[in-house]
């Protein structure tokens, strides 16, 4: 599947014109063959206008993309979609596999902020089930978010309704993504779900460092999966790690405004699968309020474990936790007395900070709360160099439940 968003937009974002191209299709939606056009022996295109597309950015186009993709997903052989010049009012969509013929898939996107068109908790433009998407060509997805922030109760509400995320992938396996722009969504820009194999690069996120819940990428139950070259900057976790992953490499992570790379939340609900095999390298955070950070909940219903993770080569510039695990965490009013919940369940072992170097903003500069009812284990510190961003005196450490281990410069000076 090769899906080339070349001089498209989403989300509002006016597309220059052109194509973009999914090769190996496993779901596409689309209607009318008879309106396509074939362009070569084993081609057949399909042009989004000739199913009812309007292309003003005030008409909704939603049912001519479902409509063409549905024809694209029927298609033998190579299957070009087309998208001309124009700005497209679209979502929520879902394309959804298999497509069993098509060798070959190519097309070319706004958002709408009319949140009654969404169901809380999915994406506004989501993939689902496919084999061997290839989703490139510098394509820019504008969730036009700040008409919907107000709405985001997630900050003060436990049972909050989830906001729709700019692009959505469930259950994908084999998927490249490269060279595409997410700007203001909603909620998360990019979420995983139970995907394997999957490889992100050269990804440009921004919202305002006020936007909530707007983190970068979001993984979750997936594995095998590899992110590098992008710059994301947010009002939340640049990329955050969550629960049931396995080896996941980031790497050249630019990230700022934002909190950071964190893994977790962790423990907050039943039956969650361990993170192991996370490595993160070759990072800068700049102005975040967290550089690396491991959060997990206090008073966790289940127990769960996350170990074998290293972060290497980091960069911090002005951070204000450079290195932080927080093993009480809980962001609601109603978590003021965390002395009073019972500790977290989660197991936190094989954890590797090396070569983390740069400034902090806050006088402690590492973080280390473990849980008291599971402290952590195997808890390394290498060549960790963290002065203050103030210039004045040095950074301090701060350790409860772990007794970490330290190797070569250790400043701050390691806890007592």
């Amino acid at each position: 599947l090769l899906l080339v968003l070349s001089s498209l937009c989403f989300n509002g974002v006016v597309g220059r014109g052109g194509w973009a191209t999914m090769g190996g299709v496993e779901g596409f939606e689309v209607r009318g063959r008879s309106l396509a056009d074939d362009v070569g022996k084993n081609s057949v295109l399909f042009n989004v206008k000739s199913f009812g597309a309007r292309a003003d950015g005030i008409n909704d186009d939603s049912k001519a993309f479902i409509a063409v993709w549905k024809e694209a997903c029927k298609a033998t052989g190579k299957v070009n979609l087309l998208i001309p010049k124009g700005t497209y009012l679209i979502g929520p969509v879902k394309f959804s596999g298999p497509c069993k013929n098509a060798s070959s898939i190519i097309f070319h996107l706004k958002a709408t902020t009319n949140l009654s068109k969404y169901r809380f908790g999915t994406g506004w433009i989501e993939f689902r089930w496919l084999e061997g998407l290839t989703l490139t060509g510098g394509g820019t997805f504008d969730g036009q978010g700040a008409k919907a922030w107000p709405y985001n109760r997630c900050p003060t509400d436990f049972n909050c309704k989830l906001l729709p995320t700019n692009l959505k992938f469930v259950g994908m396996n084999r998927t490249v993504v490269r060279g595409l722009t997410s700007l203001n969504s909603k909620f998360f820009h990019m979420a995983l779900v139970e995907c394997r194999h999957f490889k992100g690069s050269k990804i440009k996120i921004s919202a305002p460092d006020y936007s909530p819940n707007t983190d970068g990428i979001h993984i979750e139950r997936s594995s095998s999966v590899y992110f590098s070259r992008s710059r994301i900057g947010t009002g939340d976790d640049c990329i955050s790690v969550g629960q049931g992953n396995s080896q996941v490499t980031l790497t050249s992570i630019t990230c700022g405004p934002g909190h950071g790379i964190s893994v977790g939340s962790l423990g907050r609900y039943r039956n969650e699968g361990d993170v192991n095999g996370l490595v993160v390298r070759d990072c800068t955070m700049t102005g975040t309020e967290n550089g690396i950070r491991i959060k997990t909940w206090a008073n966790s219903p289940d127990s769960s474990a996350a170990t074998n993770m290293t972060f290497e080569n980091i960069v911090m510039n002005n951070v204000t936790n450079p290195i932080i695990i927080d093993q009480t965490y809980c962001p609601f009013t109603s978590c003021t007395a965390k002395a009073s919940l019972g500790p977290s369940r989660v197991k936190l072992s094989d954890i590797y900070f090396k070569k983390i170097r740069g400034t902090s903003s806050s006088a402690i500069a590492v973080t280390l709360e473990c849980s008291k009812g599971i402290p952590c284990q195997n808890i390394y510190l290498e060549d960790v160099h963290l002065d203050l961003s103030s210039g004045e005196e040095h950074a301090t450490s701060s350790c409860k439940n772990v007794r970490a281990k330290y190797i070569g410069t250790q400043i701050p000076p390691p806890c007592a």
